[in-house]
């Protein structure tokens, strides 16, 4: 499973911008191992972005992201001090939320 996101969430002139790093493998089911079988496939299959229960952001990842992915979006209707929650689920089942607060 990942470890905790990095989630910086700030606003300017009513535009919140968040920025998220998330730690997973991302491992295509492409590659080989050392001894050559087929390394299983585990990436993270979908993201969604929560402000006080409402889904800003929503949107599947596949094979052709990266390890750790980074991801940046921006919405209106936060204010400083509000939190912005982010959850993904891989396709093992694993799922991790993290939260920041709006600076």
């Amino acid at each position: 499973m990942g470890g905790p996101m990095k989630i910086r969430a700030s606003i300017k002139d009513g535009v919140t911008e968040v920025k998220v790093l998330m730690q997973h493998e991302m491992e295509t089911g492409l590659r080989k191992d050392d001894a050559g079988k087929l390394v299983p496939a585990w990436i993270i299959t979908e993201v969604k972005a929560l402000h006080k229960g409402r889904t800003i952001l929503e949107g599947q990842f596949g094979t052709a992201v990266s390890k750790n992915p980074y991801l940046v979006f921006h919405f209106k209707g936060a204010a400083k001090g509000e939190k912005v929650t982010v959850i993904w689920v891989d396709n093992r089942g694993d799922t991790r939320s993290d939260e920041a607060e709006i600076s």
